[in-house]
C-alpha cells in the first residue's frame, strides 16, 4: 500500500460523487478540514481520513490539504497516458498530489460499461503511478455471506489479473450494490461476516490483513458495531461535515 499508515489503520473517507458544484465543494472541504484539525490525534496515523472530490476541485484541494493528515483521492482514472480524450491519467493525478484513486465503483460498472478487464487496466496503471487503488467491489443482491465473499474475492482477483503482489497495494471498499443509496446500510452482522469470510480467502495469498472498508449508505453509529472492518467509505451522510467528524471520533475511540 502506498499510503503511509500502520497495518492496523482505520480509513475514514468520503466522496462527493457529482452532488456539489465547484464553490460548494471548496466550502465543504474547508468544513471537513476544520473537523480534521479539531482532532490532533489523527496526526498519529492510526485513523486515516481521506476525501474524494470531483476532478476540477483536485488542484485547489491539494493545496488546501498541505500539512493535513487528510489524504486526497480521485473518483476515477484512465489506464494510461496517451490518446484518451476526456480521461485523466494516474500520472497526472499523482502530480496533483492525489494519493488514492477510486476504481470500479458499481455506478461506473453499470452506467459506463466498465468491466473487469478495464478495472484491471486502471488498477495496474494506478499502482505503477504510485497511487493506492481504492477498489470498489460488492455483490449485486443480498446473498449468503459466504457466497457474497466468494463474489467479492473473484472481483478482487480479476482486478489484479491474478497478480497478488498487486493486490497487496489495494484498499478494498466493500460496497454491496444493493446497499448503495439505500436508506440504511447493510447490517453490521452481515458486513462483518462477509469481511471475515473474505479475509479467509485472501489469507490463502498472504493478504488476510488487507484493508477492507465498508461503503453503502454508511453513517455514524455503524463503525463501532463492525468486527474486522478497516473503516468506512461515507457518502451523502458526510456531506454534512459534522457527521464526518462524528465518525472520526468513533474511529479514534476504538481500541487498537
Amino acid at each position: 500500500m502506498n499510503i503511509p499508515a500502520p497495518a492496523s489503520a482505520l480509513f475514514i473517507g468520503v466522496s462527493t460523487k457529482m452532488y456539489m458544484g465547484y464553490a460548494q465543494s471548496l466550502a465543504w472541504l474547508e468544513q471537513l478540514l476544520a473537523e480534521v484539525d479539531a482532532r490532533p490525534a489523527l496526526a498519529a496515523g492510526r485513523v486515516v481520513p481521506f476525501v474524494i472530490p470531483s476532478f476540477p476541485v483536485l488542484p485547489t484541494a491539494s493545496a488546501m490539504l498541505q500539512g493535513s493528515p487528510m489524504v486526497l483521492g480521485a473518483q476515477n482514472c484512465g489506464w494510461s497516458d496517451g490518446p484518451w480524450t476526456g480521461e485523466v491519467s494516474p500520472s497526472m493525478l499523482a502530480e496533483l498530489g492525489v494519493g488514492l484513486v477510486e476504481i470500479g465503483h458499481a455506478e461506473r460498472r453499470r452506467y459506463f460499461a466498465e468491466d473487469d478487464a478495464m478495472v484491471a487496466l486502471k488498477v495496474r496503471a494506478a499502482v505503477d503511478a504510485g497511487l493506492t487503488p481504492l477498489l470498489c467491489v460488492g455483490e449485486g443482491v443480498v446473498a449468503e455471506p459466504e457466497d457474497a465473499a466468494g463474489t467479492v474475492f473473484r472481483q478482487v482477483k480479476a482486478a489484479v489479473s491474478g497478480d497478488w503482489s498487486v493486490a497487496s497495494q489495494l484498499v478494498i471498499a466493500y460496497e454491496p450494490v444493493w446497499a448503495i443509496g439505500a436508506a440504511e446500510p447493510a447490517s453490521a452482522a452481515y458486513v462483518s461476516t462477509v469481511v471475515a469470510a473474505l479475509r479467509v480467502l485472501l489469507g490463502a495469498h498472504g493478504l488476510e490483513e488487507l484493508p477492507i472498508i465498508y461503503g453503502g449508505s454508511a453513517k455514524p453509529g455503524l463503525l463501532p458495531r463492525l468486527d474486522g472492518v478497516s473503516g468506512l467509505f461515507l457518502g451523502r451522510f458526510a456531506h454534512d461535515a459534522t457527521n464526518f467528524g462524528r465518525v472520526l471520533d468513533e474511529a479514534l475511540s476504538l481500541p487498537n
